[in-house]
């Protein structure tokens, strides 16, 4: 027997089928949050890939106006740092034939399916995590996709995200993965190691992704429980895993790729986060339009404002005054009155 491999590391790049990605930190599918400048902002801080929110392989298929001009968009600029991932959800295994054929002319570096949602008007249609009680309707929907990704620039790798089971305590996920490789030949599957039932709460079971990276011959990409770098390195060592998944500690907190990849070691000045919230809305406003921004963007102050360190009473007060400012002009007066009026900084360049 030959040495060990050594352990990979997160900055090392990786193969997702015929795909190179730069390295093994990426951005999760975000649902509602997920569109091209919040993936171009992960790439700018240097995430090697970044996944879209969910998309209707329905909606597509009934080509629905807001799902392909702002749901499927997909920037020149986000190319520069590393392959774009569409993530689609639906059951019926030719509709969703139809919508990744149509990612694939779109563009789309990758294809991901996702079969881990728990919310209810997913799972009653019997899509997200409704699958993992259906694995062959799952393994066909994701045979379809993978037959769909084969277009004319070569086959896209698709990869499934999945749960650990439908309800707490079950493992079905686990033999479900195997099966999506076996008989569907995904590219890697992407692991979120809680049941559906309790959405994000309780404790990753890290033990059973490792036994997934163990015995599944193909990468399987974690996900879940990681809010910092510490979590997120400690996950990445436990389990094996190929790469990583950030989700909800990505969320206003683009910082937290440069502290796995890049050295980073300080948390953010706060001159730091009222640019990176200006170039926010910057880019809501390019995306949506001015009104609808102003709506849009109510539910990201909430992450920028908690990084300020203005003390409890003094967040409470500006995350009020946000989310009632009826015009972004109010909302960058209220943020101007927060800056460091000794170091400001320009907001960072797409």
């Amino acid at each position: 027997m030959g040495p060990m491999a050594a352990p990979a590391s997160l900055t090392d790049p990786w193969m997702l089928g015929p795909l190179q990605v730069p390295n093994r930190v990426l951005l999760a599918p975000l649902a509602g949050i997920g569109n091209w400048f919040v993936r171009l902002q992960a790439k700018r801080f240097g995430a090697g890939m970044a996944f879209s929110e969910m998309v209707s392989s329905h909606a597509i298929h009934y080509r629905n106006a807001k799902t392909c001009t702002e749901l499927l968009r997909i920037d020149p600029r986000e190319r520069r740092g590393g392959p774009i991932a569409i993530q689609l959800f639906g059951e019926d295994p030719q509709i969703m034939r139809e919508a990744a054929a149509h990612v694939a002319r779109l563009g789309a570096d990758a294809i991901d399916i996702n079969m881990g949602c728990p919310v209810a008007k997913v799972c009653k249609t019997g899509a997200g995590a409704a699958l993992l009680d259906d694995p062959d309707r799952a393994v066909s929907v994701a045979r379809a996709a993978v037959e769909g990704a084969a277009g004319e620039r070569g086959a896209l790798p698709v990869t499934v995200k999945l749960r650990s089971g439908l309800r707490a305590g079950e493992s079905s996920g686990f033999a479900l993965a195997h099966r999506l490789v076996a008989e569907a030949r995904v590219a890697a599957i992407v692991f979120h190691p809680r049941s559906a039932a309790v959405h994000h709460k309780g404790v990753p079971d890290y033990t059973l992704a490792a036994e997934l990276v163990r015995t599944l011959p193909a990468p399987v990409i974690l996900t879940g429980g990681m809010h910092d770098a510490a979590s997120a390195r400690a996950a990445f060592a436990q389990t094996g895993a190929c790469a990583l998944l950030l989700a909800r500690g990505a969320l206003g907190n683009p910082w937290l790729f440069e502290q796995l990849l890049g050295g980073r070691e300080l948390e953010p000045r706060r001159e730091e986060v009222l640019g990176e919230l200006s170039w926010t809305i910057e880019c809501a406003v390019e995306h949506l339009g001015e009104e609808r921004a102003t709506r849009y963007l109510r539910k990201f102050y909430p992450w920028y404002v908690g990084r300020l360190r203005l003390g409890p009473a003094g967040a409470k007060e500006l995350a009020q005054a946000l989310q009632s400012a009826v015009t972004l002009a109010r909302v960058k007066e209220l943020l101007d009155g927060h800056a460091q009026p000794a170091s400001r900084v320009p907001a960072p360049a797409a």
